[in-house]
């Protein structure tokens, strides 16, 4: 037998390509399609070696006999289902029989079948809906992140991805981008009614009131703690030729009239806080109604943003930021480490408490799912355009990596198999013979 001959008994897996890296799941399934492969062709050589050897019994008797159809018949099936399987993948002993390597002259049509499999049986959203009503997806995430065992691995991988996160935004041209971009969108922004939304909600909520009356019990106290500084400002600016009573006295007039109207102030319903009231309210109402108010408060926005001392302090609060979450993360009791830890557990044993925020997010992921399946065909065609993309070993490599182990039991279930028809022939023919 010719080495070519002798190797297509036995035919080898293409090398693999460069490109993809074994694992070592891949590596057990190319083992186990070895191990399978050896043990069919070495089962099919001890058939041929029974055969040959009941050729060389001088007087060959019954028993002998029947061992040699049993061999001969093994030998059949185990070549025809050698054929078959061989059939699959390539041609075999390299000579161009028709209908043989299946799979490499079939290529463009496998890959279709197996988009429109895809595309028809599983991309489906009756498939992908029951399938994730059935597995519960949010109560079981609340349950894992709510485990004590997950905060640690979490808050671990957390710590150990934000150092490189910090120090890719530290880049001049990712800031510069951020700048220019956040800036726009921000400088766009109308904060107008943002504003005046958050005055109404303090104002409604009294907080206006009190914020209002701590500035005025501020500034009361500021004037005890001030008169003889407001009186060395009147003797400043008096004449010459008034008396210094005088002067003090003016100076008093002057503290004891600002402090009357902010005791005045401090009533609920005086007539200056009603004034205040109004005054706020008539700020609201300009800045959801007035486009000159509104354009005002973006302009005076605008001008507090591309001030060089905000830019500077803005950059050197980040620079501080950055470098004491760096020094936090180096030590092995990190505060930032701790805290994503009991963050993780707040947030898992809250959801897990919360059905409603679970079925928000088994409906979020329900809409996601649709989403998905609402680009079926295109999935299905990218399959498909992959598979027609590999190259013939490739593809052939991998089939036969993933099927080609089970499909030798075919070659040694045919040659034990036809061992034993071989047997039942032999004694029907011996019986009405």
């Amino acid at each position: 037998m010719s080495p070519d001959r002798s190797r297509a008994f036995d035919a080898p897996v293409p090398s693999q390509p460069s490109a993809p890296v074994p694992n070592s799941a891949e590596d057990r399934q190319r083992r186990r399609l070895k191990r399978n492969r050896l043990l069919a062709t070495s089962l099919l050589i001890a058939m041929a070696a029974v055969f040959l050897g009941t050729h060389l019994v001088p007087d060959p008797g019954f028993a002998v006999q029947l061992l040699r159809a049993a061999a001969e018949a093994g030998i059949v099936g185990g070549l025809a289902d050698w054929f078959a399987v061989t059939a699959l993948f390539r041609h075999p002993l390299g000579l161009p029989i028709p209908h043989t390597a299946i799979v490499t002259t079939n290529k463009e049509r496998i890959g279709q079948s197996l988009g429109r499999f895809l595309e028809r049986h599983f991309l489906t959203e009756e498939v992908m809906l029951r399938k994730l009503r059935s597995a519960h997806v949010a109560q079981r995430f609340s349950a894992w992140l709510a485990a004590p065992a997950t905060a640690p691995v979490l808050a671990e991988a957390v710590a150990s991805a934000l150092p490189y996160v910090i120090r890719t935004l530290d880049n001049k041209d990712l800031q510069d981008f951020a700048r220019r971009s956040l800036g726009r969108q921000v400088r766009q922004a109308d904060v107008a009614p943002i504003l005046g939304r958050a005055i109404d909600i303090l104002t409604a909520s009294g907080e206006t009131d009190v914020l209002f009356e701590r500035a005025l019990g501020v500034a009361a106290q500021w004037l005890e703690e001030n008169r003889e500084q407001i009186f060395q400002l009147v003797r400043e600016r008096s004449r010459w030729w008034i008396p210094r009573t005088i002067d003090r006295r003016i100076a008093e007039a002057i503290v004891s009239g600002v402090a009357d109207l902010l005791n005045k102030l401090r009533e609920p319903e005086s007539e200056v806080r009603l004034k205040f009231r109004e005054a706020l309210y008539r700020l609201i109402d300009d800045l959801n109604t007035s486009p000159a108010q509104r354009e005002q408060v973006n302009a005076i926005k605008n001008r507090v943003l591309e001030h060089p001392e905000v830019q500077a302090w803005v950059a050197a609060v980040w620079n501080g930021t950055a470098r004491m979450m760096l020094d936090d993360l180096a030590r092995p009791n990190s505060k930032v480490r701790l805290a994503v830890e009991k963050l993780c557990l707040l947030v898992g044993r809250a959801l897990a408490s919360d059905q409603a925020m679970l079925a928000h997010i088994d409906s979020f992921l329900e809409k996601l799912a649709a989403y998905v399946v609402s680009w079926r065909h295109e999935i299905g065609a990218f399959v498909s355009e992959v598979v027609r993309s590999w190259d013939t070993p490739t593809l052939v490599d991998r089939l036969e990596l993933v099927v080609g182990s089970d499909l030798q039991y075919i070659r040694m279930n045919g040659t034990i198999v036809g061992a034993f028809a071989g047997c039942l022939i032999f004694l029907v023919s011996r019986s009405f013979g």
